[in-house]
């Protein structure tokens, strides 16, 4: 007989078939339809399970039709309910972009506006607040698309000032009649427009509308102290979420309007709010929330966060903006700080702490940087602080909890609060800073080099640094001029620079050519942009090593070996390579346009020989000191083999000596003539002249039988 089919077989001949699409074709059919479209939106919601269906509605724009339809006559609900349903499987299971871009059309955005309107006015039961947050949820998907008409379609200056409801308190004819009652689904809400206002802070045109409706102002009213147990009928734990959320969406808006920034003297607001993270009166926070990372029994959350406000304020490089936080003491507040969480790494590291430290580094490099004054204010105390960053242990940088923007930020933090300013330069030299700087040189990492070689460039116009850098012995008493060589030769191995097996000149031509300048084709750039071998420059840090070079000297420099002598007669040379790569790139595009003129090519010619020549006489000085280097081998080689042909002959002569005493001992005929043999031997040294009346002396012992 017949047998009934799997669920699994009709589903599989539901997706064949395209049931789906036709199901959101269909729709058209039954606009004014209630019940047979309720049915249809229940067999979609089951449909919509599968990802091959969720793709068939997609294909014909399931989205776009389901928004539409939300504010469809239906006193029972379930249109709007049912079709948010269907909007999340598709969100989930489907392209969510493509979803996304239909939804984005106006028309979709006003009829999803009408439907949360109407849920937020009228809702009353649980479920109505539920569907307004998913509504919600969604909006917010759709804002994040650049191209989605929020602002035209009103929707988000809606969004807006449902977010500052409750805190700026002025009437608005859009949510007359709006009642914030503090459940659970209104907390969820009220995070949900913190956190559309931060997706709508990505578009510059949406200024505007936090400019009219008091958007800094209102998030400015969570920056202040938790002093009580709850808030504006929140509770401890929920306050602490939405202060946190507030001041992580100011960091986005105040940006956008650092006029009104100021105007609202948030940076007093932030200092005395950092001022109350680091102070000791009793504050456990609940550290429940994403942005409650780290801050459970403590105030570290908020001071993560006070500090990303500024961070942001201060990147911005507006002179009123840092002359007011100066102004009001906070170079000397942000070193409380980073002494604060220093002290609370040593109990415990943890990536909330390194940011917040690696944040108030960079605050003080803006602040600091190209002012005199304020370097001076940092002097001192601000070195003693940055000491500890640069003696960190080397394998920290690898534990991936952010020692490495940490110590970024330190060195940065350095070039901008320390160099330029001769107080504060001496002071750190005095603290050993240069070696400190060298020793992290010393670990060869490729994307610290470059910073570190930057700032000793920079400090190298004190000669107090200078002599420092000259006198530093790192592992195996390796020298600086050993290691700044060492550096060099790994830097153009990396470019892939050609050079020959000892690191000599292969390309008289063009010796400080990469493979990719090798690479490119001529190409004809207007006088403003800076071409190839200008761009290696500040790219490569080979330069930088040239300048430590110019203030070492390249003379009787200590720890070098031949090898090291043959690149540092490249290194010496390196700003007459440079200078003829530059002409070469210049011959090689005026060629590429027209003929120059007799005059002009025999100039080009003439200034191309004497780069060539002068990599022919580099070449020939580093030949020089390998034949000398050879030479100095085969000296020595010789004077070894000398020493160990006389220690031969020595033990030859003591054998020998050995064996005829031995016949002595044995044989009394060898002695008897060994005797003979000494007797001649001391009347031949006697004097052949007579001295008058002197005494004779015997060299013989008598009644001696021994045989030595």
């Amino acid at each position: 007989g017949y047998q009934p089919t799997s669920a699994r077989y009709k589903i599989q001949m539901a997706e064949i078939g395209g049931l789906a699409e036709t199901l959101v074709l269909s729709l058209s059919l039954v606009e004014n339809q209630l019940t047979e479209k309720l049915w249809i939106l229940k067999a979609l919601q089951h449909l919509s399970t599968s990802e091959n269906n969720c793709r068939q509605m997609v294909e014909a724009e399931a989205a776009s039709r389901l928004c539409l339809y939300l504010n469809g006559a239906d006193p029972s609900g379930q249109l709007v309910f049912r079709s948010s349903d269907i909007l999340w499987k598709l969100l989930e299971f489907s392209s969510k972009d493509e979803a996304i871009n239909q939804l984005s059309r106006l028309e979709c955005l006003h009829a999803l506006k009408e439907a949360f309107v109407d849920l937020l006015m009228h809702g009353f039961r649980h479920c109505d607040y539920q569907l307004r947050n998913d509504l919600l949820v969604i909006a917010t998907l759709v804002a994040e698309n650049p191209a989605a008409p929020m602002i035209e379609s009103g929707f988000a200056e809606l969004l807006i000032i449902l977010a500052t409801f409750t805190e700026v308190k002025l009437p608005n004819p859009l949510v007359k009649g709006f009642k914030l009652t503090y459940s659970y689904e209104d907390f969820e809400m009220k995070k949900l427009l913190f956190n559309v206002i931060g997706v709508l802070s990505r578009d510059p045109a949406s200024a505007r509308l936090f400019s009219d409706h008091h958007v800094i102002p209102a998030l400015l009213s969570y920056v202040k102290p938790n002093q009580k147990p709850g808030f504006h009928d929140w509770s401890a734990a929920q306050y602490e979420e939405l202060q946190l959320h507030a001041l992580a969406v100011l960091a986005s808006v105040a940006v956008l309007l650092v006029e009104k920034y100021l105007s609202c003297q948030a940076n007093t607001l932030l200092l005395v709010f950092l001022e109350w993270c680091i102070g000791q009166d009793p504050f456990f926070g609940q550290g429940n929330s994403f942005h409650g990372t780290g801050g459970r029994g403590n105030k570290i959350a908020q001071m993560r966060y006070g500090l990303r406000v500024l961070r942001f304020i201060v990147s911005l490089y507006d002179e009123a903006v840092t002359t007011n936080l100066c102004d009001q003491g906070a170079i000397s507040q942000l070193l409380d700080i980073l002494k604060y969480a220093g002290n609370k790494s040593k109990e415990r590291e943890t990536t909330v702490l390194l940011e917040i430290q690696a944040d108030a580094l960079f605050i003080l490099s803006v602040l600091c940087e190209n002012d005199v004054h304020r370097k001076e204010l940092f002097s001192c105390e601000g070195i003693a602080t940055l000491i500890p960053f640069f003696k960190m242990d080397p394998k920290k940088l690898y534990s991936g909890l952010g020692h490495n923007c940490l110590l970024f930020s330190a060195l940065d933090c350095l070039w901008s609060c320390v160099v330029g300013c001769y107080i504060a330069e001496d002071y750190f030299i005095e603290k050993q800073g240069i070696f400190l700087l060298l020793d992290l040189l010393a670990l060869k990492e490729k994307n610290l080099s470059n910073t570190i070689l930057g700032i000793l460039v920079e400090f190298c116009d004190n000669p107090k640094a200078t002599l420092h850098l000259s006198i530093w012995r790192g592992k195996r008493d390796q020298t600086s001029a050993n290691l700044l060589v060492q550096l060099w030769r790994q830097e153009e191995l990396d470019l892939g620079v050609r050079r020959d097996q000892y690191g000599m000149i292969a390309d008289v031509k063009r010796p400080l050519a990469t493979s990719f300048q090798k690479q490119q084709k001529v190409i004809s750039l207007p006088a403003n942009c800076p071409s190839f071998a200008i761009m290696e420059i500040s790219e490569s840090i080979r330069a930088k090593i040239y300048s430590l070079f110019c203030k070492l000297g390249f003379e009787n420099l200590p720890g070098l070996s031949p090898k090291d002598f043959v690149t540092l007669a490249i290194i010496q040379r390196y700003i007459d390579f440079k200078v003829g790569e530059v002409w070469s790139e210049i011959c090689a595009e005026i060629k590429e346009e027209f003929r120059p003129v007799t005059s002009d090519e025999r100039t080009l010619r003439a200034i191309a020989k004497v780069s060539e020549s002068t990599g022919r006489m580099v070449l020939g000085q580093q030949t020089e000191v390998l034949e000398n280097q050879f030479q100095q081998k085969v000296e020595d080689e010789n004077k070894a083999y000398e020493e160990i042909q006389a220690a031969r002959t020595q033990r030859e002569f003591i054998n020998k000596s050995w064996e005829d005493f031995l016949t002595r001992t044995s044989n009394y005929e060898a002695l008897k003539k060994a005797k003979r043999l000494q007797e001649i031997s001391i009347e031949a040294s006697r004097s052949k002249t007579k001295v008058q009346n002197g005494p004779v002396h015997s060299t013989d012992t008598k009644k001696l039988h021994a045989t030595v």
